[in-house]
């Protein structure tokens, strides 16, 4: 084989090696999840104390005085009947907290403390012992301990200058898991992959990078869920969706999408979006609102008296629209030439893009959020 022959072997080599490489590819993990494997959510009420005077005003919530007479009377205190009690470093919260999938009791997860009465700040408050619930109402776990709140404020003589929040924060490791749920990994030989976006595109290619790894072992059930056959052994089960998480899938293209936050004025779309030529006529229109004060004094011993009338005006001003012919593009970046050649602000360009979509002229779909 002469030299030549050999360079024109390995570049076919090199070039066989780029091609069968997955272009754009993204670990399973990233696009998917085992089903039975989640997050359950915990809530739970409780107080908070050591709070230098800026807790709850008890005469506004009630609640926050039943809870410390409550928690007075579980500790052996009785109070009084009729006692009234005015506390300014006590504040009622709630608790959140997420418990993790294979949570086993001892283990520590962060929780979020939230004022819910007219506590000022819970900076410097410690959470005392309470109990966190799941939906079923059984106790999972207990939380305590110091609040870390990165807000800061101050008030003097009438000022108020507040950084951030004071009204919640968080600990970490602040919460002891009690009790572990049940997290099934599948049901009998089989578990689901469910993909976190529905697609039928994307469900095709998880089952052909599985099967290449696993021939025969997974089928589509619909666009999100594909069952996967897996050994029955818990050991060689876990090994085996560790390899699954790690397999790299091409995601199919999605699908032409346009989103449009109002709120803000942001515009956000994806390669995909594509225009038809269309012309665009785009005039702003300005309305000047102005008040004018004028004073009228009274003649001479007259005996009248001074008044102030104000003088209003409204102006309302529209610019000469000019008719742009945009281009239809395929791509993206025609498709962002073509809008920019329109001049409008992101606020102006919301009502464009929806008038391209009602005439046909927008290749997307388009969501308003």
């Amino acid at each position: 084989m002469t030299r030549i022959s050999r360079l024109c072997l390995a570049l076919m080599t090199c070039i066989g090696m780029l091609a069968s490489t997955p272009a754009s590819a993204e670990r399973l993990k990233d696009l998917a999840s085992i089903g039975g494997v989640r997050q359950n959510q915990l809530i739970g009420y409780g107080l908070v104390v050591g709070l230098d005077g800026s807790g709850d005003q008890t005469t506004q919530t009630p609640f926050t005085v039943q809870s410390i007479i409550n928690m007075l009377g579980n500790l052996g205190i009785t109070l009084p009947p009729g006692q009234s009690l005015q506390l300014r470093n006590v504040a009622a919260v709630m608790v959140t907290a997420s418990l993790p999938p294979f949570a086993r009791p001892g283990q520590q997860i962060d929780i979020t403390v939230s004022s819910m009465g007219n506590a000022r700040s819970l900076k410097g408050g410690t959470l005392v012992m309470t109990p966190l619930k799941g939906a079923d109402g059984q106790i999972y776990a207990m939380a305590q301990g110091n609040l870390a709140v990165s807000g800061a404020g101050g008030a003097a003589g009438g000022t108020k200058v507040t950084v951030n929040h004071l009204s919640a924060g968080r600990i970490p490791g602040g919460a002891t898991v009690e009790r572990a749920v049940p997290s099934p990994v599948g049901q009998g030989g089989s578990v689901f992959v469910e993909l976190n976006d529905a697609d039928f595109g994307t469900a095709q290619n998880v089952v052909d990078a599985i099967n290449r790894v696993a021939p025969g072992s997974a089928q589509a059930v619909d666009g999100r869920q594909i069952q996967v056959r897996a050994p029955d052994d818990p050991n060689q089960r876990v090994a085996f969706l560790g390899r699954l998480e790690n397999l790299d899938v091409t995601p199919a293209m999605q699908a032409a999408k346009v989103i449009v936050n109002s709120r803000t004025g942001s515009v956000v779309m994806n390669q995909k979006v594509a225009l038809q030529n269309c012309a665009v006529a785009h005039g702003s229109l300005t309305v000047t609102v102005s008040n004018d004060p004028q004073v009228s004094q009274p003649g001479p011993l007259s005996g009248g008296q001074t008044v102030v009338t104000n003088k209003g005006a409204v102006d309302i001003k529209q610019e000469g629209g000019t008719l742009f012919n945009i281009k239809g593009g395929t791509n993206l970046a025609d498709v962002v030439k073509a809008l920019n050649a329109v001049g409008a602000n992101p606020l102006e360009l919301i009502s464009i893009l929806q008038a391209m979509k009602a005439s046909g002229a927008l290749r997307a779909e388009l969501e308003v959020i």
